[in-house]
C-alpha cells in the first residue's frame, strides 16, 4: 500500500517505522497479546503521536492500523474514527510524550522476565552487562492498579525523572528514545538484562557484583553508541530479521 492521498509524507513514514518496531517487538517475544503499546510522536507543531489500533496482534501490525492521536487520547484523523485506542495505553504514553520532547518513542511491555523484575523489590541488579547500561539511569514507579486515571499521570513523570527507562513494579518496562532505533535499542538492552538476572536468581548461587566505579564505567561506555552510530547499526541489523515482513508491514 502507498501514502494514502490525505496523509503527510511526513506522518506516512513514522508509521512505517512504528509498524516495523511493533513486528520487531513481536520477533524478540515481548509481547502480551494485544496488550501493551509502542507510540511515536509525529513530527510537527500539533503534538499529535501514533498508538496501535486496539485489537491487532503486534506481529499483524500494519502502518494502516496506527491511530493517530492527540495529547487527550482522542483520535483525530477522521479516516480513522472507527478504530479503538486502549485507555491504559494512552495514560502512560500521554504522561511521557507531553513532558518529555526529547522521548519521542515509547515502549511499554509486560514481558515475564521484565514483570517478574518488577516484582523483585530490589529491582535490577548490577550483575550483568546489559543491566550495566542503566546503572544510575533507571527509575522506578510504585504500582497504583492498571493505568487509568489521568491523575498518575504527574507521578509518572515525577519518577521517570531525567531517564530513558523505568521499571513499572509490579507491572513491567516503560523505555522511551529519540527515534524508534533508539527505543528499541533501550528495550533490548533491559529486556535482556531482565532475563539474565530472573536466570541468574534461579540458580541459587551467590551473584558477584562489580564495584561501583566500574557499573559507573561501563554505564559511560554506553553512552558512546550513540556516538559511534551503533545505535542505527543494530537497528538496521535488526530489520532484515524482517525483511520478509517488509510488503506486509508497509501496507
Amino acid at each position: 500500500m502507498s501514502k494514502p492521498e490525505h496523509m503527510s509524507a511526513v506522518e506516512w513514514q513514522a508509521r512505517c517505522e512504528l509498524a516495523a518496531l511493533y513486528r520487531l517487538v513481536a520477533h524478540f517475544r515481548m509481547t502480551d497479546l494485544i496488550d501493551t503499546h509502542i507510540t511515536l510522536r509525529i513530527p510537527g507543531p500539533e503534538h499529535h503521536f501514533l498508538i496501535n489500533r486496539y485489537g491487532v496482534i503486534f506481529d499483524r501490525m500494519r502502518a494502516s492500523d496506527l491511530v493517530r492521536i492527540d495529547q487527550e487520547g482522542r483520535i483525530v484523523d477522521p479516516h480513522y474514527s472507527g478504530h479503538r485506542v486502549n485507555a491504559a495505553g494512552f495514560v502512560i504514553h500521554s504522561a511521557i510524550h507531553m513532558a518529555r520532547p526529547d522521548l519521542n518513542c515509547v515502549i511499554h511491555t509486560h514481558t515475564a522476565a521484565g514483570m517478574a523484575v518488577a516484582a523483585q523489590q530490589q529491582g535490577l541488579l548490577p550483575i550483568s552487562q546489559h543491566a550495566l547500561k542503566f546503572y544510575g539511569k533507571l527509575a522506578y514507579h510504585t504500582y497504583e492498579g492498571i493505568a487509568l486515571s489521568l491523575d498518575e499521570r504527574q507521578r509518572l513523570i515525577a519518577d521517570l525523572g531525567p531517564h530513558k527507562a523505568m521499571i513499572l513494579r509490579n507491572h513491567g518496562l516503560l523505555v522511551g528514545g529519540a527515534s524508534v532505533a533508539h527505543a528499541f535499542h533501550e528495550i533490548h538492552f533491559l529486556e535482556r538484562a531482565c532475563q539474565a538476572q530472573v536466570q541468574a536468581l534461579a540458580g541459587g548461587s551467590v551473584l558477584n557484583y562489580p564495584s561501583p566505579q566500574v557499573c559507573a564505567h561501563t554505564a559511560e561506555q554506553f553512552e558512546r553508541d550513540d556516538a559511534d552510530h551503533i545505535i542505527e547499526l543494530a537497528w538496521d541489523a535488526a530489520l532484515t530479521l524482517i525483511e520478509h515482513q517488509r510488503e506486509s508491514y508497509l501496507s
